[in-house]
């Protein structure tokens, strides 16, 4: 009976894996799809999907969750073991573009159905680190600005949201955002721009 259950409900894991990779492929390409549509492109019926997820809104939250697991996880897996700050920095933001990247319409998404307080609180662990590490930088004389360290990871978010919303609106090439996005984080924080592009430059390679 057990081994039966365990099957079951790993079967069930395996389709709620699918329709969430299905939904955010979808997503990413009609961000109005509807849940009939989901079903359909992950080869299920509506119940099925309904079965896993109560509403579209459900699928959703579920889906920017996901992304922001994987944005925190790449940003500490970025920055971990580097001790200048601004490398830190700059490879922290290298290594979350292609996830920003990917999830960008998501985020733009989740604006409309997931309250923008929802995405803050879930982003707030991310922002905490952005600020230790802001906060080290000013401690060493790397980095200088205005504002505090944890104002200043707010200002670096809100760049980093923007700088997507400009590859949307194609006023800036895709193959060119993370590097640009790098660089401007980190002449928010007052490198440079000069050492700022040097750095990131010789980090992308």
């Amino acid at each position: 009976m057990s081994a039966m259950t365990t099957g079951n409900s790993t079967r069930a894991d395996v389709n709620r894996r699918r329709i969430l990779d299905v939904a955010l492929a979808e997503l990413l390409r009609d961000p109005d799809a509807s849940m009939d549509q989901i079903a359909r492109a992950a080869g299920v019926v509506r119940r099925t999907v309904y079965g896993h997820f109560p509403s579209r809104e459900a699928l959703i939250s579920t889906l920017v969750d996901d992304a922001v697991q994987a944005l925190a996880d790449a940003h500490a897996a970025g920055r971990e073991g580097v001790a200048d700050p601004a490398e830190a920095v700059a490879r922290s933001v290298l290594a979350i573009w292609p996830i920003a990247d990917r999830y960008r319409l998501l985020v733009a998404l989740a604006q409309r159905t997931v309250t923008m307080e929802g995405i803050r609180e879930r982003l707030a662990p991310v922002r905490t680190a952005c600020a230790d590490l802001l906060q080290r930088g000013f401690d060493q004389g790397v980095f200088s600005s205005p504002l505090p360290a944890p104002a200043l990871a707010h200002v670096h978010e809100q760049i980093l949201f923007a700088l997507m919303e400009a590859v949307n609106d194609e006023l800036l090439p895709a193959h060119e955002a993370g590097r640009s996005a790098a660089v401007t984080v980190l002449a928010a924080a007052g490198v440079p721009a000069a050492l700022a592009g040097a750095l990131v430059a010789r980090l992308a390679h």
